[in-house]
Parts: structure tokens; C-alpha cells; sequence
């Protein structure tokens, strides 16, 4: 009856009280002698939102120190919150929440898995779109039929079958060097929690290195006649494909444990399979490079042609002057892959080389490509095109002298990646010559 003097209940508890009990009270405490509590306490990660760090995150640590003189966990993951396409709160009464059980039976736990955990940084919040969705529906669809494609090649191989003692194609040793390159950064962006990043390394090799490239490539090889070298092919296919699950499964576990029952494995189930680590026996940087110079080759034209709308069908001359002896070398060794990709109707290649007339002039990592595309380009819209790309080598030259100019950037960062920089800018100004060079050329004699 008395409006004024309210007093507090004696007996209410605050409802975080208990939940602050929960890294300890669930492993068997008090009893420290109790097997879960002196195996699993204190654990390794707590993974939350931000929104309870007061609540709920602060309070464990508080009442774990109190009570058993340790910190509860060695880290704390704190990721955002998912929010409509318009950055808004998911709540009843906007009406905008979305069932993720909905979400599962339109495309899958694993692409609804891959969009939440590459989809944003730890503590940014994620704006749901049903675009992303299907963006990682169909990246399981290219996964999916890229496995299928190696088992449907594999001739029936076991996993003692595989062997990688005769790998000697720069195809070959390049896509090992780059599953490499993906475990030692997959795992390094897993280990800081930064699984965007893990997810975008995971993304660009499994996508264009072995999809686009590595795929089309053991082609040339698989429908040939050298056994030897078919079994050198079939056995890398099938190694980097489970290596490539491997990674994959903490994010995608229901598609790659599929696909690995299928394929040649060792052991009963990709959970308990080692987990890829770096093998520095299949790095090869000189094979690397020289297939880099090989794809920028073959993209160079491909491009050409796109713009031109000359069809891939159709043979094209292609003559090349090469920057070195080694890569005029390399691109001799590898004529199959340029008649295969290219289609040239003839293919001159030197160091030096006379410049047809209305030819199109394309630049490649390690040297030119011109293009007799009489009756296909106008020279006034070439001339156009080439001042865009003297346009664009002038501005990344200036880029990468700024950034080595830098003293913060090349007294503190690692001295591969300094050294990168250094050689990007030597290859934009070759680049930059040239464009010069060609395009002085075309305006005399036009």
C-alpha cells in the first residue's frame, strides 16, 4: 500500500548470475578433480556477439577468477550481428527476420555456413542478401562439378595409386606451388580468426587456379596418349582435390565430406582426415612464374578477341616477341596449351619480331603479342585504347614509386613482399615503354 518505499525482492537473482557459472559449473566444479573440468577448463576460444560483452562475456571472467583463480578461455571471438539488407536489426515487429531453416532448405547449410562466416570481418555486422546466398550456392555448384570432372577422369585410382614423384609440367608444379601458397595462407588467416580472408584465398584459387586453369589444362594431357604422363596428371587432380576439401571442410563440412567419400582418401571420414600442412617439396617459384607468364599470355588474347568479337573458334595469327630467352623458351615447351586456348591459324614467336601492319598490340607479364586483325580493328581506335593503357602503366608506375618511397612501408614490411613491389614496378615500366614505343609507331603511319 505504501506507493513510495519500494524494497527489493531478497530472493531474485540476476538471470546472468548462473549463465557467468557456465565455463566452469558445466565441466563438474566444484569437484576439480573431476575429468572434463581438468580437461576442458579453462578453454581455448568464446565465440559471441558484441552485444553481451557486459552481460555475459565480463561476468564469466569475473566469477571464474573468483572462484577458481583462472580465466575462463585464452580468446574471445566477437563477430557482429546479421541485419536486414538495409542494415537494419532483424526484430518482430519490423517483420524483417529471416528463418535460416528457410534459408537451409532453399540452398543448403553449406552456402548458408560460407556466406556467415566469409561474409564479414570479426565485429563488423553482416547485412543479409539473398544474392549472396545464391553467389555461394552456385560457388558449391562449380566445386561440385569440378569433383565430378576428376572422378569421372581418375580411371579408377586409389589413393596408394597417387603418386607425385614425376611431376615435371610447369602446370603441374604450378598448381602445387599455389595449394601451398592456399594452405600457408588459409591457415594463417584460421589461426588469427580472420575467416573472410581464409574464405577469399579459398575462393580465388579453387575458382580460377584450379577450375578455370588447372581443370581445363590436365585436359591437353588426359586426352592424349602418354600413359605416364596421364597417371603424373590423374595423381596431382586427385591430391589437390582432397587437399582442397580438406580446407574447405571447417566452413563447408556437409558437400566436402560427399565429395571426399568418393574420391581417393585414406581413413573413414574427412573430420578425423590430417589437415593439409605445407610441403615445401612442392613449391616450385621458377615453374610458378613461368605459368603466370603462360595464363597472362593466353587471357591477353582471349580478351583480344572478346572485344574484337573475333569468336575463339575462329584461327587468329599470333605473333610474340618475347622479353627473355627463358620465357621465348618456355612458350616453345608449351605450344600445346597456346594452340589449344589461343587457336592460332599461325604462331611466330622470337625475341625479336617484325610488327605486322593493323595489328592489334597486347602486352603479356613477360612480353608483346601483336594481332594482324586486318578487317577487324580500326587504328584510330587502337591508337585510342593503347594512350588508355600508356594512361593506366603511367599510374600504377607512380603507385608503386610512391609506395617504395616510403620508408614506413619498406623498413616494416617483409622483404618478399618489398621485393614484389619491386618487381611489379619494373614490369609496369617495360610496360609503359612499350605501350610508348607502339603507340609512336602507330601514329606516324597513320
Amino acid at each position: 500500500e505504501d506507493e513510495e518505499n519500494w524494497v527489493q525482492d531478497p530472493d531474485v537473482l540476476d538471470t546472468w548470475f548462473s549463465s557467468a557459472l557456465w565455463p566452469f559449473s558445466t565441466m563438474g566444479w566444484p569437484d576439480e578433480e573431476a575429468s572434463d573440468y581438468k580437461r576442458y577448463f579453462p578453454t581455448d576460444t568464446l565465440v559471441t556477439g558484441y552485444d553481451i560483452i557486459f552481460f555475459w562475456v565480463s561476468r564469466m571472467i569475473f566469477q571464474s577468477l573468483e572462484f577458481t583463480g583462472e580465466r575462463p578461455f585464452k580468446n574471445v571471438l566477437i563477430h557482429g550481428l546479421i541485419r536486414d539488407s538495409q542494415g537494419r536489426k532483424m526484430s518482430k515487429s519490423l517483420g524483417n527476420g529471416v528463418d535460416p531453416m528457410d534459408v537451409v532448405d532453399q540452398y543448403g547449410a553449406d552456402a548458408l555456413r560460407w556466406f556467415l562466416a566469409t561474409g564479414s570481418t570479426p565485429g563488423q555486422d553482416i547485412r543479409y542478401y539473398p544474392e549472396k546466398l545464391e553467389a555461394a550456392w552456385n560457388f558449391i555448384n562449380k566445386i561440385w562439378n569440378a569433383s565430378r570432372y576428376a572422378l569421372m577422369n581418375l580411371d579408377g585410382m586409389t589413393y596408394d595409386d597417387i603418386d607425385l614423384s614425376k611431376v615435371t609440367s610447369i602446370v603441374d608444379q604450378w598448381i602445387l606451388t599455389r595449394l601451398n601458397e592456399t594452405i600457408a595462407k588459409v591457415t594463417d588467416r584460421f589461426d588469427a580468426f580472420e575467416f573472410g580472408e581464409a574464405g577469399r584465398a579459398l575462393y580465388h584459387f579453387i575458382w580460377n587456379d584450379f577450375c578455370d586453369w588447372y581443370i581445363e589444362m590436365s585436359k591437353e594431357v588426359l586426352q592424349g596418349d602418354d600413359e605416364d604422363a596421364k597417371h603424373t596428371t590423374r595423381s596431382v587432380l586427385s591430391y589437390v582435390l582432397e587437399q582442397m576439401l580438406a580446407l574447405l571442410h571447417p566452413i563447408m563440412p556437409f558437400v566436402t565430406e560427399e565429395i571426399w567419400q568418393h574420391i581417393p582418401h585414406q581413413g573413414n571420414s574427412i573430420v578425423t582426415a590430417k589437415y593439409p600442412e605445407v610441403e615445401e617439396s612442392q613449391i616450385h617459384q621458377e615453374a610458378a612464374r613461368h605459368m603466370e607468364a603462360l595464363i597472362s599470355f593466353i587471357r591477353s588474347i582471349r580478351t583480344a578477341r572478346n572485344e574484337n568479337n573475333v569468336a575463339p573458334s575462329k584461327p587468329i595469327a599470333i605473333h610474340v616477341k618475347a622479353n627473355s630467352q627463358e620465357i621465348l623458351t618456355m612458350l616453345e615447351e608449351n605450344k600445346e596449351y597456346i594452340n589449344r586456348f589461343a587457336n592460332p591459324s599461325e604462331l611466330k614467336m622470337a625475341l625479336d619480331t617484325e610488327i605486322p601492319d593493323q595489328a592489334m598490340t597486347l602486352f603479356f607479364s613477360d612480353g608483346e603479342i601483336y594481332l594482324p586483325l586486318a578487317g577487324f580493328i580500326d587504328i584510330d581506335e587502337e591508337i585510342q585504347r593503347l594512350e588508355a593503357e600508356l594512361a593506366k602503366w603511367a599510374s600504377e608506375v607512380e603507385r608503386v614509386d610512391k609506395k617504395l618511397a616510403n620508408q614506413g612501408f619498406v623498413n616494416n614490411a617483409p622483404a618478399d613482399l618489398v621485393e614484389k613491389e619491386r618487381q611489379k614496378g619494373q614490369d609496369y615500366q617495360q610496360k609503359y615503354q612499350a605501350t610508348k614505343e607502339r603507340l609512336a609507331d602507330l601514329k606516324a603511319t597513320n
